[in-house]
């Protein structure tokens, strides 16, 4: 009795969450009629991404490099000399020295320099579902990539809209031919803690400290 009241699905195993905006309605029932529309299947058809519902793989080839330099150099120099005064013809002194002289001197000068280079790398693939085709025709896509691992997990989100033009004869498209393409990487779990640095050293190193 207890074995039949058993489920068959796997532990463990979620089913995708699917939004009500990709699901299409289902076919109108006909008056009997053999042939129904909305069933149809058209072997010479375009098997390409065009409607909300359908799937396609974007080829991730981020690949961003930026390189900053700066240099600044300033001097200043400056120098006042005041002779020394006569009295009635004569250079005021005192036991020979002269008492009226005076003379000032400054410099200054400034030598800065900056340099700073960023590199960033994301190869890879992910399926997305267009969720709305626009009135140009253009499909807005988006979707995310679970990976679940021994030691941690992964996730790629994606969203972002294509244009059909673009899109390859396999349904597939590269992440750089996606307008306001949004991409998230986000890794968690043991290997991601490893790599990431403790509160107290956060601290120390924030740009308010002090010190």
């Amino acid at each position: 009795m207890l074995g039949a009241c058993a489920t068959t699905g796997s532990p463990g195993v979620s089913t995708p969450q699917v939004s009500d905006s990709v699901r299409r309605a289902p076919p109108a029932a006909t008056a009997g009629a053999i042939y129904n529309a909305g069933t149809g299947f058209a072997l010479f058809e375009d098997p390409k991404a065009r409607v909300e519902g359908d799937l396609l793989t974007v080829l991730l080839v981020e690949k961003t490099q930026a390189q900053k330099k700066a240099s600044t150099s300033t001097s200043k120099d400056t120098s006042i000399e005041i002779a020394n005064p006569t009295l009635f013809g004569r250079p005021l002194s005192r036991d020979g020295t002269p008492i009226g002289e005076i003379g000032v001197s400054g410099s200054r000068g400034f030598d800065g320099k900056g340099d700073t280079s960023q590199s960033n790398q994301l190869t890879g693939s992910i399926t997305v579902t267009v969720v709305e085709r626009l009135p140009n025709g253009n499909l807005v896509v988006a979707g995310e990539k679970n990976v679940e691992l021994n030691q941690g997990s992964e996730r790629v989100r994606l969203s972002g809209i294509v244009r059909p033009v673009d899109v390859r004869p396999d349904n597939s498209i590269t992440s750089d031919r996606v307008a306001d393409a949004h991409i998230e990487y986000v890794g968690r779990g043991a290997l991601a803690d490893a790599n990431a640095q403790g509160w107290l050293s956060r601290f120390f190193t924030s740009p308010w400290f002090p010190f």
